[in-house]
């Protein structure tokens, strides 16, 4: 079918069955209140429309050989991975935020590592790898968007999958049958489900024996029957007058598993519990990987924020600006080389305990420290940066009047008197400006899109603890020892023995 245009995807959505929930309505994917989450989704394929951006928006799939969009490819090398990085970059620089299509490239490449491993298995369920093969040929030749579906709802965080009152509060095999398997629960916090065409499935922790129903992946159309969406959405204020050059918007739904059916065909894992905790830690890597292309960009809009705001409020060369922007130009480009580093020490091999060891078909993995620290130092900085902004923008923002006071006959002139800060800028430009500014900074959307930006890929304490348990700490006690003069780690533990 080859690459999907806007109109192409939108038309797609139309088609789709109604099963999605939003403030007590059963909606169709085409509400009008959904047309910021489209608009973002959208604009990933716009861009691959364009000639410019060929190389880092299209890949050759190794499995036909023909031209795809790079959302949907397998990483063959590292210079796949430093474009995935870019790639993110571009589109969030296009958007001023995430451009949320990650999920689904990470959770392929993710699921085609462990399927492969899986199918080796002498006592599988199912020929995995093959199954999932098929999918990703259909997943690239239309050129689908998928969802990926991790988080449980998890119940009592004290207790495992296995120990819970309610089996329902991790996705779980309910029953296996001739034809496929039956499943229930509720993945959580999914991002733009709602406008995606496929829902992958992957468990969310490290599994033991006892716990196999947990350890099961597969892919679903996001329509499809036994499945239902509830949704939160983010939009921004619509204007009528003082218009937006991109409108964007964001959902997160509540996928709801009532004994759904899915057919062996979709099914990558089923019961492999060892596997299914490498699932769960691969995608996080992917994800933490690409979020080292998706932050830096959406901090490159708050640097744009942030030196806009200084300029109109006359304090653009103050010492204190200056350290403030310097400050974020550091976490951007730092969390930036992290991930590029990540990309080119990346290997067809899985990191479990600081050791390496070949896996998957010789696709390739982002290195799993470097990943990490760039996730960990990008996550940690999200306060500190809405901090930096409330510095430099002060309260106006806070109080910025309504649109329509602004427009009002009887206000319009007092509102562009008053409003006025910078004698060289039109006052519709400023306006444009510190509305948008609000929308980011202090608006009902802002919140939870920091919030997000704080816990997607996992809160940074679970980075912190992915880089002590990877990193050869060892090592650099090795060279305190030999510039001390001390016994050799080596030596020391074999007199222990």
């Amino acid at each position: 079918m080859g690459l999907r245009t806007r109109e192409d995807y939108i038309e797609a959505l139309s088609k789709m069955n109604n099963n999605i929930y939003c403030d007590g309505e059963k909606v169709s994917r085409l509400d009008p209140r959904f047309e910021g989450c489209i608009n973002v989704l959208a604009k990933t394929y716009e861009l691959a429309q364009e000639p410019e951006n060929a190389e880092l928006m299209l890949a050759k799939s190794h499995l036909t050989g023909e031209t795809i969009n790079r959302f949907n490819h397998i990483h063959q090398s590292t210079d796949d991975l430093h474009k995935k990085q870019d790639m993110t970059c571009l589109c969030c620089n296009k958007i001023g935020t995430c451009c949320r299509r990650c999920m689904g490239i990470d959770a392929a490449n993710a699921v085609n590592a462990v399927a492969y491993e899986a199918q080796k298995l002498p006592d599988r369920k199912t020929n995995y790898y093959d199954n999932f093969l098929k999918w990703l040929k259909n997943f690239q030749e239309k050129d689908l968007i998928a969802s990926c579906a991790q988080t449980d709802v998890k119940g009592d965080r004290m207790k495992r999958p296995g120990e819970q009152l309610d089996p329902d509060q991790y996705v779980h095999i309910d029953e296996e049958r001739p034809d496929g398997i039956v499943v229930s629960g509720a993945k959580v916090h999914i991002s733009e489900a709602i406008a995606s065409d496929e829902i992958i499935v992957l468990p969310c922790r490290s599994l033991v024996k006892g716990e196999e129903a947990y350890a099961v992946s597969f892919a679903i159309p996001s329509d499809s029957e036994g499945i239902k969406q509830i949704v939160s959405i983010r939009e921004m204020h619509k204007r009528e007058h003082y218009q937006k050059g991109f409108e964007p918007g964001y959902s997160d739904s509540y996928i709801i598993f009532d004994h759904t059916f899915i057919p062996w065909e979709r099914v990558f894992l089923c019961g492999e519990v060892e596997l299914g905790g490498i699932l769960a830690l691969l995608f996080a890597l992917f994800h933490r990987h690409s979020y080292s292309g998706c932050k830096p960009a959406t901090l490159s809009f708050t640097i744009g924020l942030a030196s806009l705001a200084a300029e109109i409020n006359g304090i653009k060369k103050a010492k204190h600006v200056k350290k403030i922007l310097s400050d974020m130009i550091m976490i951007g480009q730092l969390g930036y080389a992290a991930g590029y580093t990540a990309s080119d020490l990346g290997k067809p091999e899985v990191s479990i305990g600081g050791k390496s060891r070949p896996f998957g078909p010789g696709s390739y993995i982002p290195n799993v420290v470097f990943s990490n620290v760039g996730r960990c130092l990008s996550g940690e900085n999200v306060w500190h940066e809405v901090e930096m902004l409330c510095d430099i923008a002060g309260g106006f923002p806070s109080t910025f009047p309504y649109e329509k006071d602004i427009t009002n006959p009887e206000t319009k002139a007092y509102m562009e008197k008053y409003l006025n800060r910078h004698p060289n800028m039109s006052i519709d430009d400023q306006i444009k400006f510190w509305m948008l500014f609000k929308d980011y900074a202090i608006s009902a959307a802002a919140a939870p899109t920091f919030y997000g930006q704080f816990h997607g890929g996992g809160s940074p304490i679970m980075e912190q603890i992915a880089i002590t348990s990877q990193y050869d700490i060892g090592r650099c006690e090795d060279i305190v020892r030999e510039l001390a003069g001390m016994t050799p780690r080596e030596k020391k533990d074999k007199e222990k023995k």
